[in-house]
């Protein structure tokens, strides 16, 4: 191997090398910024409570996404793919299932995700940061996403889908009231039926 095409072969391992870190810390740092983010939301987050989380420098969290936005924009995005992957676990929990029982599978799955807070609050907090397009945008994205894989995975029908996305709406405020807490007869009734697990 002549000098030049060992420099050549070196460079290309370094700068995969480098890749390869930086896409490990990117998943890294996005997990923890949807821990952070559930916390106080996007516009009173400073980035810095993110680097800290992380174990990392501010300016490495800029090295990795253009600025705050684009982290939360990323955080967001993890938290539909954590969506889509219960979704399928519990699809997958009823094979052969009739489309009323995939999609009572798929909103079990989603109960027990959103037992860990973090995540269901980084989607509340992402709503009530809406007047932000980017975010607005995400969400739309987001939900574009969800509906169209159980409306495929789960063979349901439109309105059946509908109520199905709707319940899950409605578990985010069972769960963020603490309504299943209050021991009173209107919180038992808006509360019987649904599917929420309690962190």
């Amino acid at each position: 191997m002549t000098p030049a095409l060992y420099e050549c072969v070196l460079t290309y391992m370094n700068e995969k090398r480098t890749r390869s870190t930086a896409d490990v810390r990117r998943v890294t740092v996005v997990t923890k910024a949807v821990a952070v983010f559930a916390g106080a939301g996007y516009h009173a987050t400073p980035v810095t409570a993110v680097a800290d989380a992380a174990g990392i420098s501010q300016a490495y969290v800029f090295r990795l996404f253009r600025d705050k936005l684009g982290l939360f924009l990323a955080a967001l995005d993890h938290t539909f793919s954590e969506i889509e992957r219960a979704l399928e676990e519990g699809a997958a929990s009823v094979p052969g299932g009739s489309p009323d029982e995939v999609l009572t599978a798929m909103g079990d799955a989603y109960a027990a995700l959103i037992a860990d807070r973090s995540l269901m609050m980084m989607q509340v907090h992402a709503q009530s940061a809406s007047d932000v397009p980017e975010i607005r945008a995400k969400l739309a994205e987001g939900t574009r996403r969800i509906w169209l894989y159980v409306r495929s995975r789960s063979r349901g029908s439109a309105p059946a889908v509908q109520r199905f996305m709707a319940y899950g709406q409605y578990c985010h405020l069972i769960v963020t009231a603490g309504l299943s807490q209050v021991e009173e007869p209107w919180a038992l009734e808006v509360a019987d039926g649904m599917t929420h697990v309690e962190a």
